[in-house]
C-alpha cells in the first residue's frame, strides 16, 4: 500500500484477539488516508506499530518480547509505537523501563494516531481520553473473503478472573447506524463471510435504549448480501429464543454457536461471578441442538480456577467427555493482578492446572474425532482458503468452523480452485480434521 508522497512507512504487528485486529485495520486506514505507506517488512519501516495484548500473563510476555524483537530488527532512526492493551494496562507505570519505545498510545487515543507518529520520541504517553467511535474505514488484514465486524467495546460482566473491564472499560455498543454502514462497505468490498465480534456480542444494544439488540442487528446484516454471517462470543445467559430463531431460520447465518462457558461446576461458576448455572447450560445446549439441527457449538473453559476441587474438575471432565461441545479451547487459570480471583484462597499449583488442561484437550480431541464421523460420505459447502504446504494439501473450511481456531477440511481437486470461493466437497475421510474431494464450484 503506497501513497504518491508518503510521509513515512509503517510496519504493523497485531497481537491477541480479532477485536484487536479490527482496531489495527482502522488505524491503518487512518494512516493511509493521511499519507503514510504501509509495508509488510517491519525492518524496512520508518515506524513500527505494535498493537498489543495483555489479557493474561502469557500475552503480556508475548507483547514485551515482540517489542524487544522489533527493536532488534528496526532500521536506524525508526520509531516504535506501542498500542493496545499493554499500553492501557501497564504503560503509565512501566514506560520509563522501555527506552526502546518511542510512544505509547492507549485505546481511547487511536483518533490521534497521526500526531502520535509525528511526535514520537518527543511525547511518549498518549493515555486517557473519552471512549470514541473512530470511523468505519478499514484496511482488511485477513484474507479478502472474510472480515471481523466489532460491534462493541469493553465489558461489564465483571468475571472475577478477567482484567478486560479495567483495561477497556465498561460495555459500549457501537451505534447501529455505524455498524450497518461499516458492514455494508465490507460487503461492497467483496467480503463474503462476516464474523461478528465483541467481548460479549449478546449484550449488544443494552446500553443504547430502544429496541436494538443482537438478534435484530443480525437480521439487518443478513439482508446485505453476505454469503455467511458468523456470531462469536455469545454469553450463555444472554442467548435468547429470538437469537436462536435468527440462527436457525436465516439461511445466511452459519449454523454455529460460540458460547464461552468457562466451567460447568456450579461452585466454580459462582466464584467466577458467571451468571449461568449448570442447569441453565445443559438446557441451553439442548434448546440449541433442537432448534438448529447439526449446529456446531464451540466454547472455552478455564481449568484450575482458585478453589477448583477434584470433584469440580471431574464434573467438567465428564461434561467434555460426554460430547456436549463440538470444539473447545482450554486454558489454565492465569492469576491476574487487579482481579478479584487473584486474591482468592485455594490457588492451585501450576503443574496441576497444566495437567488438567492437557487432559481435557486430549479428551476433546477424541470427541472431535468421534463427532466428525457424522460427516462421512456427506457433501458440505466449504470455502477454499489456500494450501497447507507442509501437508501438501488444499485447505477449506465449512460453516461449522471459524477461521484459525477450529478444524479444517483437507481437499483434493481435479480442477483449479480459487481462494475465497465456495465449493461442494464430498467428505472422504474423518478424524481430527476432515478430508474431502472438491466436486464443483458451488455457484456453477
Amino acid at each position: 500500500m503506497t501513497t504518491n508522497n508518503p510521509k513515512g512507512s509503517v510496519g504493523v504487528v497485531t497481537l491477541g484477539c480479532d477485536k484487536n485486529r479490527v482496531d489495527t485495520e482502522k488505524i491503518l486506514a487512518k494512516l493511509v488516508k493521511n499519507g503514510y505507506e504501509i509495508v509488510a517488512d517491519i525492518s524496512r519501516a520508518d515506524f513500527i506499530l505494535i498493537n498489543t495484548c495483555a489479557f493474561i500473563r502469557s500475552a503480556t510476555k508475548e507483547s514485551v518480547d515482540t517489542v524487544l524483537e522489533a527493536y532488534s530488527v528496526k532500521k536506524p532512526g525508526a520509531k516504535i509505537i506501542v498500542a493496545g492493551c499493554f499500553t492501557e494496562r501497564y504503560a503509565a507505570e512501566t514506560a520509563a523501563e522501555f527506552s526502546e519505545v518511542d510512544a505509547f498510545v492507549g485505546i481511547n487515543r487511536y483518533d490521534d494516531i497521526v500526531s502520535v507518529l509525528e511526535n514520537a520520541g518527543r511525547e511518549r504517553l498518549y493515555l486517557g481520553g473519552a471512549p470514541a467511535f473512530y470511523g468505519t474505514d478499514r484496511i482488511i488484514t485477513t484474507p479478502a473473503h472474510y472480515a471481523y465486524l466489532k460491534i462493541a467495546e469493553g465489558c461489564s460482566n465483571r468475571c472475577t478472573y478477567c482484567a478486560i473491564p479495567k483495561i477497556r472499560g465498561g460495555y459500549r455498543s457501537e451505534k447501529e447506524a455505524d455498524v450497518l454502514k461499516e458492514a455494508e462497505k465490507l460487503c461492497e468490498d467483496g467480503v463474503k463471510e462476516l464474523i461478528v465480534v465483541a467481548q460479549d456480542t449478546t449484550r449488544y444494544g443494552s446500553d443504547l435504549g430502544g429496541e436494538t439488540n443482537i438478534a435484530r442487528l443480525l437480521k439487518k446484516l443478513c439482508g446485505f448480501g453476505f454469503r455467511k454471517i458468523r456470531l462469536m462470543y455469545s454469553y450463555p445467559e444472554s442467548v435468547t429464543d429470538e437469537l436462536i430463531d435468527v440462527i436457525a431460520n436465516e439461511p445466511v447465518m452459519a449454523k454455529y454457536a460460540d458460547i464461552p462457558l468457562q466451567h460447568v461446576s456450579g461452585d466454580v461458576l459462582k466464584r467466577m461471578n458467571r451468571r449461568s448455572n449448570p442447569e441453565q447450560i445443559y438446557a441451553l445446549l439442548e434448546k440449541l441442538r433442537k432448534a438448529v439441527p447439526g449446529i456446531a457449538v464451540r466454547s472455552t473453559f478455564i481449568v484450575g480456577f482458585p478453589g477448583e476441587t477434584e470433584k469440580d474438575y471431574l464434573e467438567l471432565k465428564d461434561f467434555i467427555g460426554a460430547g456436549n461441545i463440538d470444539y473447545a479451547g482450554f486454558f489454565a487459570y492465569s492469576k491476574e493482578e487487579g482481579t478479584a480471583a487473584a486474591l482468592m484462597s485455594g490457588q492451585i499449583p501450576y503443574k496441576i492446572k497444566k495437567a488438567r488442561e492437557k487432559e481435557l484437550s486430549r479428551l476433546q480431541c477424541a470427541v472431535i474425532k468421534q463427532r466428525h464421523g457424522k460427516y462421512a460420505g456427506k457433501t458440505l459447502e466449504a470455502v477454499y482458503e489456500g494450501v497447507d504446504y507442509a501437508k501438501g494439501r488444499f485447505v477449506a473450511r465449512s460453516e461449522y468452523n471459524a477461521p484459525e481456531i477450529d478444524t479444517v477440511i483437507f481437499l483434493t481437486s481435479d480442477f483449479p480452485l480459487e481462494i475465497g470461493e465456495y465449493y461442494d466437497v464430498k467428505i472422504t475421510g474423518t478424524g481430527f480434521h476432515l478430508s474431502g474431494e472438491a466436486i464443483r464450484k458451488k455457484d456453477d
